[in-house]
């Protein structure tokens, strides 16, 4: 690949991640040649303006939050296709965008979004500062101690490389000793990195190193300019990012994880955001969205509260 080609397939990918960072079987990176996705543009169909409030679902709402009329939501901006920037630089799209906005209008609500740093929502949640978070956040049972979830899709967690890289798929991370992993902080990622970097030294072998980025744009600099060995992501996010991409492929999923809207335990919201989803795939609106997207294979059978972490 030429030094041209290089920089361009990178700014490419390096203009959707930092125009401002975290957790389905089947492949979106095999999107067929005419779609969004395959030739690098961010998909702008408009599949949420047609969804009616559910008069239903709305009634489980807290009579103060349907008095007000609204909702605050922190989103993570920045790892398509779950949410990143249109062209314009302000606009936000992706999946987690798209599923918030529809459930908003399925309750008769309206958010009102701010942007966020991945590893600042949780807490801020806790602290109520926000009412709802974004951010393809994993249902994990730490995290389920703290926090409440209403699943939405199902991703999480994967691998990919450079083209020039001997790594073939990583089924244990022990393949991963004396590498580098280039990975998002604050995430489910790190998480599992570090807990298990002992598993290495176990082995009588180098402990891999941890490298945590606050944005993909300097995750995936770091694997092209050969700083780091591996990126580890979202399984839709790195299928995304290596389609904008030269010179990297996804690698394997790794381990399956739920990914939920997130809010603070005990949270009085969950009911009417469960019964939203749920009512958002009678009406064919969730098959749209993930159709967009190129990630129907992550759809979900149907909405849960805070279900155990997949295993």
């Amino acid at each position: 690949m030429s030094r041209t080609r290089h920089s361009a397939a990178f700014a490419l990918i390096t203009v959707a991640t930092l125009a401002l960072t975290a957790c389905g079987s089947g492949d979106p990176a095999a999107a067929p040649a005419g779609t969004a996705a395959a030739k690098g543009r961010i998909p702008t169909t408009d599949v949420v303006s047609s969804v009616h409030k559910d008069e239903a679902a709305a009634k489980l709402l807290p009579a103060d939050v349907r008095a007000s009329g609204t909702f605050t939501i922190a989103s993570s901006i920045g790892n398509p296709p779950g949410a990143t920037y249109l062209e314009d630089g302000r606009t936000v799209a992706g999946t987690d965008i798209d599923f918030a906005d529809a459930v908003a209008r399925k309750l008769g609500l309206k958010p009102k979004r701010e942007v966020a740093s991945f590893e600042a929502i949780l807490p801020a949640l806790g602290s109520g500062k926000y009412d709802v978070g974004t951010g393809n956040f994993g249902v994990t049972e730490e995290r389920r101690r703290t926090i409440d979830f209403v699943t939405y899709i199902n991703d999480g967690q994967g691998f990919a490389v450079r083209d020039d890289s001997k790594p073939k798929k990583v089924t244990d991370l022990t393949q991963l000793c004396g590498l580098t992993v280039g990975t998002g902080a604050g995430t489910t990622f790190e998480v599992t990195l570090e807990e298990n970097r002992h598993l290495c030294s176990d082995a009588g072998r180098k402990p891999y190193e941890v490298k945590t980025y606050s944005d993909q744009g300097a995750i995936w600099g770091a694997l092209q300019q050969g700083r780091s060995d591996v990126v580890m992501s979202t399984i839709n996010g790195l299928r995304y990012a290596v389609e904008q991409q030269e010179g990297v492929r996804f690698l394997n999923e790794f381990k399956r994880l739920d990914v939920g809207f997130a809010f603070k335990k005990g949270t009085p919201l969950a009911p009417a955001f469960q019964a939203a989803v749920n009512g958002l795939k009678a009406d064919g609106t969730y098959d749209r969205i993930l159709k967009k997207w190129g990630i129907g294979a992550s759809a979900i059978k149907t909405s849960q509260i805070s279900p155990p972490e997949i295993k």
